[in-house]
Formats: structure tokens, C-alpha cells, sequence
């Protein structure tokens, strides 16, 4: 069972009890986080928004960390321009603590089996077979005056 979750721009892979580095969270060490699930993977996929409501990815955030200095040099040649800078990213260490489907899922699903039956039961009429009836209603129509008359 996995997910991905979509934080600071970015999409993730998930599973529970995993550890990975995001972009840094407005939230203090120790508390949990709630992620946004984009895609929930048990027995079957869960893409749609309203199967996706009842899933529930927490995080606990671990710590609170700096990343890797970047040097980012410019250089344009035969002008004496040369700049070289850094940039250090500042990110934060979660744990996946809990994926979880809700019973909302269960219930959905059911609701979802007992559509296609009663859309099943339903006469379907498309926008191109009413001007057909109508054709036909107007045709038996004048044949029959034409019958009165003669």
C-alpha cells in the first residue's frame, strides 16, 4: 500500500514508516502533519477527488534541516564577468506515520456499483435522436392529411 502526496510543489511517493525530505513546513519538530493525496494504491487505485477525501496521510516531522550548498557560477566569456554564489535550500525530515482509507471509501463504492444499473434501466436520448423523432412525428403527420384529403 502506497501514495503520493503533493507538498511544496512537488509530488512524492510514499509509504508508511518512511522517512524523506520535503520542503520546509510552517509546523514545529514533534507535531504531525497532514499530507494532500494525489493517489492512494491498496487493492485498487483511488484517483478520483471524491475517493480521495477519505484517504488520510499523516506525517510526524522529524527535524528541521538545511540542505546541500549549491554554488551557482556565472561567467561570460571575453568580458571579465565572473560571479559565483550559493544557496543553501532550507528543508524538513518527515516520517510517514499512517495511510489510511476511510469508511467514506466503502461507502462510495457501493453508491458507485448501483449507478451503472440505474443508468442501465434508463432509456438514453442523445441531442441527435430527438430531431430524429421529430422528423418522424412530422412525416406520419403529413401523410395523414394527405390521406384526408384524397
Amino acid at each position: 500500500m502506497y501514495a503520493i502526496v503533493k507538498t511544496g510543489g512537488k509530488q512524492y511517493r510514499v509509504e508508511r514508516g518512511q522517512r524523506l525530505l520535503v520542503e520546509r513546513l510552517a509546523v514545529d519538530e514533534g507535531a504531525d502533519v497532514a499530507l494532500e493525496p494525489i493517489l492512494y494504491r491498496s487493492d485498487e487505485p483511488v484517483f478520483d477527488k471524491a475517493g480521495l477525501e477519505s484517504v488520510k496521510v499523516t506525517a510526524k516531522v522529524v527535524a528541521h534541516v538545511r540542505g546541500e550548498k549549491l554554488r551557482v557560477f556565472k561567467f561570460k566569456p571575453k568580458r571579465g564577468y565572473k560571479r559565483r554564489t550559493g544557496h543553501r535550500q532550507d528543508l524538513t525530515q518527515i516520517e510517514v506515520t499512517e495511510i489510511a482509507l476511510g469508511k467514506a471509501k466503502a461507502a462510495a463504492k457501493a453508491s458507485a456499483e448501483k449507478a451503472p444499473a440505474e443508468k442501465a434501466a434508463k432509456p438514453a436520448v442523445t441531442k441527435a435522436a430527438k430531431p430524429a423523432a421529430k422528423a418522424k412525428a412530422q412525416t406520419a403527420k403529413v401523410k395523414e392529411e394527405s390521406s384526408d384529403g384524397a
